[in-house]
């Protein structure tokens, strides 16, 4: 049977699988059976939730695990073990054979096939459509990215109210200023406006040089610090993501033209971007750009110094999703950040990233953040 054809069966939460949460947009915490079988959408649920899903979820029906037929566990006394429960469900249906995500549990998968379902896994995203926004999809990740850019107005507020002590050190509120301090104020204002913040990146100094080093300690004046924030909506469950670099104090001129390179180099990507053109050499000419500009890639005494990662990922229900930058031809309806950095430990590190929508001409900004850096 070809893929088309097969039903299509997911087993998990929908707080953690996107797949899940993008077939029945209905949030859940325990794992819960979902089935379509020739265009027919269905979820099985506990009575905890029940009444709830009929109520929000998007889907076509919405039974109980009691009007599953019932059955003892085949391995003794007791209640059915929750693999035979999902069995005896498919088996109800006539699912004798359907796709699933690749993450589908291991161990549910080897009990299914010992009932004689056979499960084959999708390889990439499970649903294409993912790929692509809708409209309705792209009005809720700019909600996202306002909420975003609510965390990133607090941290440069706070950073502005600061005072630059002895040794540049810097003080707020008559404590010394640490990225912990900094992320948790940053973390609070997201989830005041119903965001759920998640490794909030505060990095100053060398420690900006490790691009997903969230930062920790003390944070100085005059220097480099990284403030990168990908909270999630609560009632959507869709990601936002936008990186700035700021100095608190006066930049040296090596910081200053740093920062201007990474802008140069976003602004030179955001200009390339448009239907039918290739993520990798775009990729590849941002790479030869920092280097005609002084700033080449490679290992300086076991560690990469440069632009060592890649200019940018798909965004939406997952923080990190397909597609990648530099492994895409851009299409109308795909989300993608924009985020070249350089790292050299003698000057710091600078990111600057926001997020963007290809349309059927070029691209567009979903976020809108200014580009602020002395503080």
């Amino acid at each position: 049977m070809s893929k088309s054809r097969l039903s299509r069966l997911i087993v998990a939460d929908s707080e953690s699988s996107p797949d899940m949460l993008h077939a029945t947009r209905f949030f859940a915490p325990d794992p819960f059976i979902f089935l379509e079988k020739n265009g027919k959408r269905t979820i099985v649920l506990n009575d905890l939730e029940i009444d709830r899903g009929r109520r929000t979820a998007k889907v076509d029906e919405v039974i109980s695990y009691a009007e599953i037929p019932k059955g003892k566990s085949k391995q003794g006394k007791g209640p059915a073990k929750f693999h035979e429960t999902v069995a005896r469900f498919l088996k109800a249906r006539k699912v004798r054979s359907a796709l699933v995500p690749s993450t589908f549990p291991l161990g549910l998968a080897n009990e299914l096939a010992k009932a004689g379902i056979k499960l084959s896994p999708e390889t990439g995203l499970f649903w294409k459509e993912r790929e692509f926004k809708t409209d309705s999809e792209l009005q809720l990740m700019s909600r996202v990215l306002k909420i975003t850019e609510t965390g990133m107005a607090r941290g440069v507020e706070v950073l502005k109210a600061s005072k630059i002590g002895p040794k540049g050190r810097l003080f707020w509120a008559g404590h010394p200023l640490t990225s912990e301090i900094l992320r948790a104020e940053i973390d609070s204002a997201i989830l005041r406006v119903g965001g759920l913040p998640a490794n909030t990146i505060v990095a100053g100094g060398k420690q900006g040089c490790d691009p997903h080093e969230r930062g920790s300690g003390p944070l100085s004046a005059h220097t480099l610090i990284i403030l990168d924030i990908f909270p999630r909506d609560t009632r959507s469950g869709y990601y936002g993501d936008l990186t700035r670099t700021v100095v608190r104090g006066r930049a040296t001129d090596a910081q200053r033209r740093l920062w201007e390179t990474v802008l140069e180099g976003q602004t030179l990507a955001l200009n390339a971007m448009k239907p039918g053109a290739d993520g990798g050499p775009i990729h590849d000419a941002i790479k030869d750009f920092f280097k005609q500009r002084g700033y080449p890639t490679g290992q300086k005494k076991g560690r990469w110094t440069g632009f060592f990662h890649g200019t940018g990922h798909g965004l939406g229900l997952e923080i990190h999703e397909e597609p990648r930058f530099s492994a895409t031809v851009f299409k109308p309806g795909q989300v993608i950040t924009v985020e070249p950095g350089l790292y050299y430990p003698h000057i710091g590190g600078a990111r600057i990233e926001d997020v963007a929508t290809i349309t059927r001409t070029g691209v567009r900004l979903l976020s809108g953040f200014p580009k602020v850096f002395e503080i």
